[in-house]
């Protein structure tokens, strides 16, 4: 699952959920044992309760998702380049597929790490140069010692991914990543068209992303009044939410939130429980500080001043960033295409992954 802010709610809500079916399981064995409760069936829903806090998904899933031919997993390259920023993060940096390809740098979103990429890995890398990187703080790039998490910083690192490759690229970002690709638009507009040869923008927006998911309206209502305090509440109390979240992928319930946030019901058992799995990874303090940074997040006014071609992507049935978003993006833009996958939401760069790989490959091969 890729984290935008009203998934925070999600969390919260299924962590406590299975903070409570533990709690609730030990709370029946208690009372069962020192005679409060009696009969056999206290002790078997108690049992019952704690063994689902641990396996729930181990019984959910097969009985609920099909297998699939190729289920994705957390591969990583033997080609790899450490890169040092000067406040002190360092950054992983992947390369697949052959040297003199055209070179493909892709960005992902905020939660997961460089391996959700696996599908475009796989079908690209045969005659693409894809290079992939960990977003700071998140798979093997270290945290930012300062604690920036800003868009500006996180385009600046990709800047200097850029600076590293050596030749014209096509710039792919997911979600968080789009926007992070955006700014760097901005930051850096003397790279288009020279360094810079086409964007992606998959499942992105051009604003905070508050006012483009699903809800907006409330979710502005309560950006300030709760949303915000949540997240300086998971920053204080990381460990503890980890331990929610660790419970809440342990039993299933987490595969449920990034099912609802991210696919449309067509994605296989691997994918699914390879996206919680992800999701389960990332330290909470981390996405909730980036998540908080995305509040500051506003590029419509650099839309216009792109001057390369860009390929709009988004899942016809996406919350985290509605159609909408990309729909604006493209009135703005001046050279754009937009398609639409259906069906699929916010990950559909996994649940149709062969068509996103088809998409990318044929706009990549226009902008040489």
């Amino acid at each position: 699952m890729v984290f935008m802010p009203f998934n925070f709610l999600l969390i919260w809500l299924v962590g406590l959920l299975s903070i409570g079916i533990l709690g609730g399981g030990i709370y029946i064995l208690y009372e069962w044992y020192i005679g409060e409760l009696e009969g056999m069936s206290y002790l078997v829903g108690g049992l019952a309760m704690i063994l689902w806090s641990f396996g729930g998904r181990l019984i959910s899933l097969p009985l609920f998702r099909r297998p699939g031919t190729d289920e994705p997993k957390r591969i990583r390259s033997e080609t790899v380049q450490r890169v040092r920023r000067p406040d002190g993060t360092v950054l992983q940096v992947e390369f697949y597929g052959p040297e003199d390809g055209q070179p493909i740098i892709l960005s992902h979103g905020w939660g997961p790490n460089s391996t959700v990429w696996y599908y475009v890995k796989r079908q690209l890398g045969d005659r693409f140069r894809v290079i992939v990187w960990d977003l700071p703080g998140l798979g093997k790039s270290s945290k930012p010692k300062n604690k920036d998490y800003s868009l500006e910083k996180y385009a600046r690192d990709l800047e200097a991914v850029v600076d590293l490759v050596g030749k014209p690229v096509i710039l792919l970002g997911h979600s968080m990543g789009g926007m992070l690709t955006l700014t760097f638009c901005r930051l850096f507009p003397e790279q288009l068209g020279s360094r810079v040869m086409g964007l992606i923008l998959a499942d992105t927006t051009y604003t905070n992303p508050v006012k483009t998911a699903i809800f907006s309206k409330v979710l502005r209502t309560v950006q300030k009044p709760l949303l915000e305090p949540l997240l300086y509440l998971t920053i204080g109390l990381s460990p503890l939410l980890w331990l929610m979240t660790w419970l809440s992928y342990l039993n299933g319930s987490l595969h449920i939130s990034v099912e609802l946030s991210g696919f449309k019901g067509t994605e296989t058992r691997g994918q699914l429980e390879f996206s919680a799995l992800l999701s389960a990874l990332g330290s909470p303090g981390v996405l909730a500080r980036g998540t908080l940074a995305m509040f500051k997040y506003e590029e419509t006014a650099t839309l216009s001043t792109i001057n390369v071609p860009v390929l709009l992507i988004v899942g016809a049935s996406d919350i985290a960033t509605k159609p909408g978003a990309s729909i604006r993006m493209k009135a703005e833009l001046p050279q754009s295409e937009f398609v639409t996958l259906r069906p699929g939401g916010h990950m559909g760069l996994m649940e149709q992954n062969q068509e996103f790989a088809k998409l990318v490959s044929a706009f990549s091969e226009t902008c040489v």
